[in-house]
């Protein structure tokens, strides 16, 4: 299958020329390891069947062997032996060079107290995630995000997604396999992810051994609440409603926790600005799948399904928004987050880059009615920010799914399918 390029190549191949040695860390099945193939001049596959054992052992005996060839050298699910860590930040140390190493894992390595170096100054991070409409190539690009946050007095662009291509498209997910398949093909690797963190990963990650039953519900009930600010005991609440399966808080707290470290769940942080008035924000993580699909399908829904409920589908789709912006924002040194108030105004998606700009997004399925209230949100919480200690917004943008064109309304808000969006 031909390798379809991705938004982190660039940023690869920066983080290589800066340090010795860089991080890729995300979801498994998401392309970690054949975009660290594109630049790695050897590789070592630590989970190879074939070598898996011999691996492990050179590792506690002496790391270092395995660390010989050709550079950048490429070690996947470094993760299955922690103490290569201390041994490349040596490496890396003593070769006085960059871009050394890349390493990628699918998850935070469980023995910790094996990494005695936290190896800052020689590692950087890239996380990477299921790919974005841009990427697998559904959505033309003709509209930047880069570009929005010049604040440019028109954009002109066509959308060719239909509301029956984004319940595919939300079905499907982004994962890069299934990109390059077609129909019930493309629509069933979802169902085989969720199938392998339920019965395997879940469990592995640390050793520990977790029911799959209760991880399904639990996985269940936080499709229900994606999106939301709900607490733990909410969701404990909602699995105990629909089912007899008994389970504590912290019990719950301690999946949770463990799906985040094999990157299936990816909360969204509080946005926290300056504000003319002193209204109460609520700092509560707002609920998201690192990809929409893993919710679809750990509900057992279709394209079809989506297109018969559309509140549902509506709230699958800000799940897929927030991925695209995710990695768009990581390509402009940017992070997403979203904000709340005490009287309920709120902004599902802030963009804040490094330098201090940043833009606010609704994101809405489509039809006038909703983007109207979209903007209305947006310069409501715009008047609100005290412009006298943070920047203006760079923008306010209505991200919509369906929609024939992106352009900037007279309000000065844009209205963008994302379907034309790109970084």
């Amino acid at each position: 299958m031909e390798y379809k390029h991705r938004i982190a190549d660039q940023m690869l191949a920066k983080k290589l020329a800066s340090k010795g040695a860089v991080l890729i860390e995300g979801p498994k099945w998401c392309g970690k390891t054949t975009t660290a193939e594109q630049q790695a001049r050897s590789i070592l596959y630590m989970d190879n069947p074939a070598s898996l054992e011999t691996n492990l052992q050179m590792a506690e005996i002496d790391a270092s062997v395995l660390l010989d060839g050709e550079t950048p050298r490429l070690i996947d699910e470094w993760q299955l032996a922690p103490k290569l860590w201390d041994a490349i930040r040596f490496e890396v140390d003593h070769r006085h060079d960059v871009g050394q190493f890349v390493l990628t894992g699918s998850a935070v390595p469980a023995e910790e107290k094996d990494m005695h170096h936290s190896g800052t100054g020689r590692f950087s991070w890239l996380t990477m995630r299921p790919m974005s409409l841009y990427e697998s190539g559904e959505s033309n690009g003709k509209v930047s995000l880069a570009h929005l946050f010049e604040t440019p007095e028109k954009i002109i662009a066509t959308n060719k997604l239909k509301i029956e291509d984004l319940a595919f498209l939300i079905c499907r997910g982004g994962w890069p396999f299934a990109c390059g398949l077609q129909d019930e093909a493309a629509l069933a690797q979802a169902f085989d992810y969720v199938d392998a963190v339920v019965k395997k990963d879940v469990s592995r990650v640390d050793g520990v051994n977790r029911n799959a039953t209760t991880t399904r519900l639990l996985l269940r009930s936080y499709a229900r609440n994606q999106g939301s600010q709900a607490t733990i005991g909410t969701i404990v609440a909602d699995m105990l409603t629909n089912d007899e399966n008994e389970i504590s808080v912290k019990t719950a707290g301690s999946y949770l926790e463990t799906l985040r470290k094999i990157f299936v769940i990816e909360d969204s942080e509080a946005w926290n600005p300056n504000l003319r008035s002193k209204t109460a924000i609520r700092t509560a993580n707002t609920r998201y799948f690192i990809d929409p699909s893993i919710g679809t399908a750990i509900l057992g829904l279709g394209p079809k399904d989506l297109i018969n409920d559309l509140n549902t589908m509506g709230l699958f789709f800000e799940t897929l928004c927030v991925r695209d912006l995710r990695v768009f924002a990581d390509a402009l040194d940017g992070e997403v987050y979203h904000y709340r108030d005490k009287n309920g105004l709120e902004c599902d998606a802030v963009v804040h880059l490094r330098n201090g700009k940043y833009g606010l997004v609704e994101v809405k399925l489509g039809g006038d009615k909703l983007i109207n209230e979209g903007a209305a949100n947006l310069i409501s919480l715009a008047e609100k920010i005290n412009t006298d200690k943070m920047n203006v917004p760079s923008f306010m943008m209505v991200l919509t799914g369906t929609g024939d064109f992106a352009y900037r309304r007279k309000d000065g808000v844009y209205v963008v399918p994302v379907g034309c969006l790109k970084d």
